[in-house]
């Protein structure tokens, strides 16, 4: 074990842990330029076949960023494609982003290390960085941000060179160290263990702007919301935040296991695709899927009482149709992503003729991720981690995902040696419990380290 690793396992002030030498390299899953082609022509594109464990070199800080040991990762769908190489190879961002100049050549290397969500410590700051110092605990928003953009200042997400880190730049959080944007930071939650703090920025940012954030669908008291994969990561989230904001969620499932999930959230009313026959694709048949918003329609006024206000919508091609004929006269469709597929297909004369809005959001800017993180330490919002996965089987915890086997978030450690390290705040803790903490720990299949 090295001097600053002992260091950060033993809670060591500030100083020792400057004074103690950065690693040459470290441990991180990362993709390789020349296994591009691996899935050419497969119909199973297993992301264990072209997602590696092992060495990479330590990144140079720019002034501006911070160098974070991982202490816990999780995995997202956009590791998924970028370990697919889909819908194009990654190393093509990483490519673009260096094209902008200075620091960001540092990016466009061989490899890529992937993942965008974390939570650590940092162990040094580069030297136009204010407001944080070596040893604060923190957790990292997935969004990489320009300041010197006029967007940036208005909302972070309407910058041209707004990026996703681990996704569309290198040196993601699915290792022993990253080098993140003082701008990315988050103080983590005093009362969650590392895993579980690491399982929130991505998925619970997104979930908040979507549907609490002003520029989402401004979820109010008494809103019907549709939540289509409710018991997946951002669905799981999005509960929460309609039974916290007095909403009522309706929960979309694919089996009576994922039903329980959402229950366990606290979901109102859970609906099985079973239950108004929902093929897997149903875009292609204009009539068919006139017909699922009709039974689904029915399902929601049985047990509700009226339409949905909003359709929290991330499927894509599959439900996309469906989530605009479905939701009320006046009504939002909210969507930030297309799982099956981006091309999407409705019938617009619901669209118009019933004042129907859709929304677009992506991912959160700070100020939503640090009002989203306040919910999460006040015990409002939990995390909705469900496995924990060493970092040497990265690859796996990725297939659970890609292979739909999971539940909420897939946690990943990296450098804390065991699961339930990193809680400062035992009281609040206790208070909260730890079965209110973890309602979906040990639901999808996967080791859980000690």
């Amino acid at each position: 074990m090295s001097q600053l690793t002992e260091a950060l396992l033993n809670g060591a002030p500030a100083e020792e842990i400057e004074r103690a030498a950065l690693p040459g390299d470290f441990t991180a899953a990362h993709l390789r330029v020349e296994d591009v082609d691996t899935f050419r022509g497969v119909e199973d594109k297993d992301v264990r076949k072209s997602l590696r464990v092992g060495r990479v070199p330590m990144p140079e800080p720019a002034p501006d960023e911070v160098v974070v040991a991982v202490m816990a990762s999780a995995i997202n769908y956009n590791t998924v494609w970028s370990a697919m190489f889909e819908p194009i190879p990654t190393f093509r961002f990483l490519k673009q982003y260096a094209k902008t100049g200075g620091w960001a050549r540092r990016h466009d290397l061989p490899y890529q290390v992937v993942g965008s969500d974390g939570a650590g410590v940092i162990v040094r700051v580069g030297s136009g960085v204010r407001r944080w110092r070596a040893g604060d605990h923190v957790t990292i928003s997935p969004v990489h941000v320009d300041d010197q953009e006029p967007a940036t200042h208005a909302d972070g997400m309407l910058g041209a060179e707004q990026r996703a880190w681990g996704f569309e730049t290198n040196f993601g959080g699915l290792a022993e160290y990253t080098v993140v944007r003082a701008s990315q930071l988050i103080p983590k939650p005093p009362h969650l263990t590392w895993e579980e703090a690491a399982c929130n920025p991505l998925c619970a940012g997104t979930a908040y702007r979507m549907l609490v954030g002003e520029r989402g669908a401004r979820l109010k008291q008494g809103d019907v919301v549709l939540i289509w994969g409710a018991a997946g990561g951002l669905g799981g989230y999005a509960v929460q935040f309609v039974k916290n904001g007095g909403g009522i969620p309706v929960g979309i499932v694919g089996s009576e296991r994922k039903a329980e999930v959402v229950r366990r959230l606290g979901c109102d009313v859970v609906i099985s695709r079973e239950e108004f026959g929902l093929a897997d694709d149903p875009s292609g048949d204009p009539d068919e899927v006139i017909a699922a918003g009709k039974r689904l329609g029915r399902l929601i006024r049985e047990r509700v009482g009226r339409d949905a206000d909003i359709v929290f919508e991330h499927v894509g091609r599959a439900t996309f149709g469906i989530s605009v004929f479905v939701v009320s006269r006046g009504g939002v469709v909210v969507t930030c992503g297309s799982s099956t597929g981006y091309h999407h297909v409705y019938d617009n004369r619901y669209l118009w003729m019933k004042l129907k809005r859709v929304i677009g959001s992506h991912a959160a800017n700070l100020q939503e991720q640090v009002e989203c993180s306040r919910l999460i330490e006040s015990g409002r919002v939990v995390p909705t981690m469900s496995a924990v996965y060493p970092l040497a089987e990265a690859a796996e915890a990725t297939r659970q995902v890609q292979t739909n086997r999971h539940v909420g978030k897939v946690a990943v450690l990296c450098m804390a040696p065991e699961t339930g390290l990193g809680v400062t705040d035992a009281a609040t803790r206790a208070r909260i419990g730890e079965d209110r903490l973890n309602p979906l720990r040990g639901l999808t299949p996967g080791p859980q380290p000690a």
